[in-house]
């Protein structure tokens, strides 16, 4: 993920600077894409072991959250 990072952050410099070939183009929205995906990938990972209590301590985890968790414990 960090060479995926530092790739993306030389393209942009490069962009801002002296512009992109379209190869390079091309390649920075395929590692942006690929960025997103795992990024929303661990997101979706972290939400899957979230409870939601409120102040009193009763879980006010939204249903479909909850149901999803049911869900992911069946396939995992």
């Amino acid at each position: 993920m960090k060479d995926l990072i530092k790739r993306i952050n030389e393209l942009a410099h490069k962009s801002k600077t002296i512009g992109l070939t379209e190869s390079e183009k091309e390649e920075q929205q395929r590692l942006r894409q690929e960025y997103l995906a795992i990024f929303r990938g661990n997101m979706k990972n972290t939400l899957m072991h979230v409870k939601v209590l409120d102040e009193e301590g009763n879980d006010v985890t939204p249903e479909k959250l909850k149901e999803d968790q049911r869900k992911t414990k069946y396939i995992n």
